[in-house]
C-alpha cells in the first residue's frame, strides 16, 4: 500500500474541498435572493439595523406599449419596441416594504385622454411576492420569481396586487391585477428594444444594463384570452426610463 505523505494528504484534501465547492455551485438552487454563478454578496435589507422598509420614487419619460382598443392579437410586450409610444405623465410611488402598504399612481396623458392608474391594495400572488411589496429581489427569466416575458433582473422594489384605472374621470377598470417592478435597464436607452433573449450570453447574469434603471407596470384582467402577449383580455402595459429616488 502507497504510504500518504503529509504533502499528499494536503493535496488530497485541496481538491476534495474544491470539487465539493464545485458542485455546491453548480447544484445551488435559483432564489429570489440568490442567483447561481453571482460573483459578490450583498446584505439583505433587513439585516440592515437603519432599514425602516419605505421607498419614495417617481418616474418620467414614460411610454406605452399598444393601446387601449387594439384588435385582438396583440404584443404588449413588444421587447422589439415596435408599439412603443410615448406618453405624457409621471408615476409616483410611496410604499413600506414592511408592511405592505402605500400608494403608487400613474397619471398620464394617452390618445383617448387622462388615465389614471391606482393601486387599492398589495398582496402576493406567490410566495416570492413578500406579501405584496418586496424589495432587493431577483425577478423574471429564469430567476425562480415571475414569468420568462422579461430577463431575468434585479429588482430594487416592486409591488403586486389589485387596482383600478379611471379614464377622462369614469372608471375604465375595476379590481384589476397590477404590477409594478423598479429594476435594471431591460430595455436599451436609445432604441427601447428588450435584448432578450440573447444569443451570445456569457453567464447565469439576466440580459440587462445594471448601469441604467427603469420601471414597468401593468394592470391587467383576472380573464385571459389566448392570442394575446401576454394571455389576457386586457394587458395595459408602459414603462418609464427615468427613476428619481426621494
Amino acid at each position: 500500500m502507497m504510504k500518504t505523505t503529509p504533502q499528499i494528504a494536503v493535496t488530497i484534501l485541496i481538491l476534495t474541498l474544491l470539487a465539493s465547492l464545485t458542485s455546491t455551485i453548480a447544484g445551488q438552487q435559483a432564489t429570489p435572493r440568490r442567483q447561481p454563478g453571482a460573483d459578490i454578496t450583498l446584505y439583505a435589507p433587513e439585516q440592515h439595523d437603519l432599514y425602516d422598509g419605505h421607498f419614495i420614487l417617481s418616474a418620467s419619460r414614460v411610454y406605452m406599449v399598444g393601446g387601449l382598443n387594439d384588435a385582438a392579437g396583440w404584443n404588449h410586450m413588444s421587447n422589439d419596441a415596435a408599439s412603443v409610444r410615448p406618453v405624457a405623465g409621471a408615476v409616483d410611488i410611496d410604499v413600506n416594504e414592511i408592511a405592505n402598504t402605500g400608494r403608487f399612481a400613474a397619471r398620464l396623458k394617452i390618445p383617448e385622454g387622462d388615465l389614471v392608474l391606482e393601486f387599492d391594495r398589495f398582496h402576493e400572488f406567490n410566495p416570492c411576492q413578500n406579501g405584496g411589496v418586496a424589495a432587493y429581489i431577483y425577478e423574471h427569466g429564469d430567476s425562480g420569481c415571475g414569468d420568462t416575458n422579461w430577463p431575468k433582473t434585479f429588482a430594487y422594489v416592486a409591488g403586486w396586487g389589485d387596482g383600478h384605472a379611471t379614464l377622462n374621470g369614469r372608471p375604465l377598470y375595476q379590481e384589476y391585477e397590477m404590477h409594478f417592478m423598479v429594476t435594471q435597464g431591460m430595455r436599451d436607452r436609445q432604441t427601447l428594444k428588450v435584448n432578450y433573449p440573447l444569443p451570445s450570453k456569457k453567464s447565469a447574469a439576466g440580459e440587462v444594463n445594471p448601469a441604467a434603471q427603469q420601471i414597468d407596470f401593468y394592470i391587467r384582467s383576472p380573464e385571459a384570452e389566448q392570442g394575446n402577449n401576454p394571455a389576457r383580455k386586457v394587458f395595459a402595459h408602459f414603462f418609464a426610463m427615468e427613476v428619481t429616488w426621494k
